[in-house]
């Protein structure tokens, strides 16, 4: 019951362009803005359905105190459940839509406000549900699944509420650790201020000597561009700008390190690791099989390094380097292009996917595709059961925004084949299968691309995209989660932290997995940690390194040939929330348990890294 009802994936870093040369929202061709008038005609269309929606979450407490009385009643409940649960995800998204495309319309802001507050006071009405579920007790709910063939449905959701019940407490100290939610997540409200709003960054120069405004969004910008000096000098800022808070922000991650600890012990877990994959049923070995795989492949990584350093033409190779354009001729590509490539990419998939896919993009207008003034730099998939599986980007006619389209339509066609196959209880699923299906979307249409344009600038700017989402999600992950079990365990142990001791850590991870060829500044990457606000986030670095792992082994299997291959991703797409992600995915051909699909993703990387030093010979 603690996901919202409209599913919102935060995916890609923010891209940077001047505000005042973009235009207006009125100004943009509609075709091109996503459909939010089939959500609601109108705001009064909504504020109408938001004052329905606020009485039948009143009316809805006339089942608490009733669910025992027998099936009927619970399946009345449920039923109840259900049509609140999409009625509010409705409100929710067309309230999000107004909101981030536009953050300057005061009333678009409003509606997003109501909303999440109408939000939070449905889950307040629903908060008795499981409890009196468990009152009812599993021996008698058996019964009931059996006798009521309407209940049929709700198995898997009556089996997870027992699995958790075991790390359920007493009802004092359940309400005790309800009421630490708010003041334990003042360590990341503060980090969030602190990095978004306090922190002030020293212009950086251009090889000219020319001052570049500095920021944390002006940084992707600066570090992508083929000026050295401008990259080092962007870079060392935004570094030194957290250096100069590192024992404040030190002890502020501390704190939540502490927190969660604390939680995990509460609640009667052996560690903070296994109470943080508890959530959604997954073993240890999960995580240690992606940590143990990834340090034994780091060799892959340190040649590529050193490609790298030649193709740039560097005697040293240092981390602002990584980013660095790797050809000057890069493809221009229009946005029905882009829907054409990535169409072709999962054709393997059938047409009833990329016909679902070319329908949403084309005509149904899922897509919200061109920056506009006030238009937020967020770009992810969001929607709920009973609208479109709506997308927003800023696409850049350029390959990477190719390749976030499709990133993004994995998670819309994820949504979409759920919401086409499970009722609302199941219309969700986990960030651990959400990063498989946005990343299987770009491992295939890279593949495509690959086999169909030999151009070399073509290949190198397609190579450095892959590359650049590797990094991303196969480099910095796992360093970050490897950090995170590592002062976990020393908390767990009862050392302390400090801002040096956290330093130190990092730096000493990002040594050896840069090897021989990136030289760096301890400190300035020893402070890496200050600046991803996932840590903040219990153990959730790690499952972008599973995600995009699953992703290419399930693309391998495809792009062999294997028969059966397609259908059994497709069917993992429609399993939604109905089943738990690590079983769905082993019904699709991946085995997340084993260190099988991290070493088949390391095929990949090494391939690519083979293609561009052929590249570059």
């Amino acid at each position: 019951m603690g996901r919202a009802p409209a599913q919102f994936q935060l995916i890609q870093e923010p891209t940077t362009v001047p505000e005042a040369t973009l235009p207006t929202r009125s100004a943009l061709d509609r075709a091109y803005t996503w459909n939010a008038e089939s959500v609601f005609a109108d705001p009064a269309a909504w504020e109408a359905a938001m004052q329905k929606l606020a009485g039948e979450i009143t009316e809805f407490a006339r089942y608490q105190g009733h669910l025992a009385e027998g099936p009927s009643a619970l399946l009345g409940a449920l039923h109840g459940l259900e049509a609140l649960l999409t009625r509010s995800g409705t409100v929710l998204t067309y309230a999000l839509m107004g909101h981030h495309v536009d953050t300057t319309d005061q009333g678009a802001s409003r509606r997003y406000g109501q909303a999440q507050a109408l939000l939070g006071q449905l889950y307040g009405s629903l908060a008795f549900i499981d409890p009196e579920l468990l009152a009812i007790g599993r021996d008698k709910l058996d019964q009931w699944l059996l006798a009521e063939p309407g209940l049929a449905i709700y198995a898997h959701y009556i089996d997870d509420l027992y699995r958790r019940q075991a790390h359920v407490r007493s009802s004092e100290v359940e309400q005790l650790l309800g009421m630490l939610a708010d003041p334990f997540s003042g360590p990341r409200t503060t980090a969030n201020f602190l990095s978004n709003a306090d922190l002030t960054f020293r212009p950086a120069r251009n090889i000219n000597g020319a001052e570049l405004p500095m920021s944390t969004a002006a940084l992707d910008k600066l570090l992508a561009g083929a000026d050295r000096e401008a990259r080092r000098t962007a870079w060392e800022s935004f570094m030194d700008a957290h250096l100069a808070f590192k024992n404040t922000l030190a002890s502020n991650l501390a704190t939540s390190i502490k927190q969660n600890v604390f939680n995990a012990r509460a609640r009667n877990y052996p560690s903070s690791l296994e109470a943080a994959l508890f959530t959604d049923n997954l073993p240890v070995d999960v995580f240690h099989n992606l940590i143990d795989t990834f340090r034994k492949n780091l060799p892959t990584w340190h040649r590529y390094w050193a490609i790298r350093r030649k193709a740039l033409g560097v005697a040293d190779l240092h981390p602002y380097d990584v980013w660095a354009p790797l050809t000057n001729n890069k493809p221009s590509v229009t946005y029905p292009q882009a829907v054409d490539w990535i169409s072709a990419g999962l054709a393997p998939l059938g047409d009833a996917y990329v016909n679902a896919l070319r329908r949403g993009c084309l005509e149904q207008r899922w897509v919200d595709v061109y920056p506009n003034q006030g238009k937020t730099d967020a770009q992810f998939s969001a929607g709920t059961l009973g609208t479109y599986p709506f997308i927003l980007m800023r696409f850049d006619d350029d390959l990477f925004s190719v390749s976030t389209l499709a990133h993004e339509l994995g998670h819309s066609l994820h949504s979409y084949f759920t919401w086409q196959t499970q009722p609302q209880i199941y219309s969700q699923y986990s960030l651990f299968a959400a990063e498989v299906a946005s990343n299987f979307n770009q491992a295939m249409v890279r593949a495509y691309l690959l086999a169909q344009n030999p151009d070399r600038d073509f290949q190198i700017s397609l190579i450095e995209e892959a590359m650049n989402n590797f990094h991303r999600y196969f480099f910095i992950m796992p360093t970050l989660a490897r950090f995170e079990l590592e002062t976990h365990q020393r908390v767990e142990q009862g050392q302390g932290l400090t801002a040096d001791d956290l330093i130190q850590l990092m730096a000493d991870l990002f040594s050896e997995g840069y090897g021989a060829d990136v030289q760096f500044d301890r400190e300035r990457v020893g402070i890496t940690w200050a600046t991803f606000g996932h840590l903040y986030a219990d153990y959730y670095v790690y499952q972008y390194a599973t995600g995009i792992s699953g992703a290419n082994a399930l693309a391998r299997r495809i792009l062999s040939g294997q028969p059966g291959a397609a259908q059994a991703y497709v069917d993992f797409l429609k399993a939604g929330g109905s089943r738990y992600p690590l079983k769905a995915l082993q019904q699709a051909g991946v085995d997340l348990t084993t260190p099988r699909p991290v070493e088949d993703t390391f095929a990949v990387l090494s391939s690519m890294v083979d293609r561009l030093e052929q590249l570059f010979d």
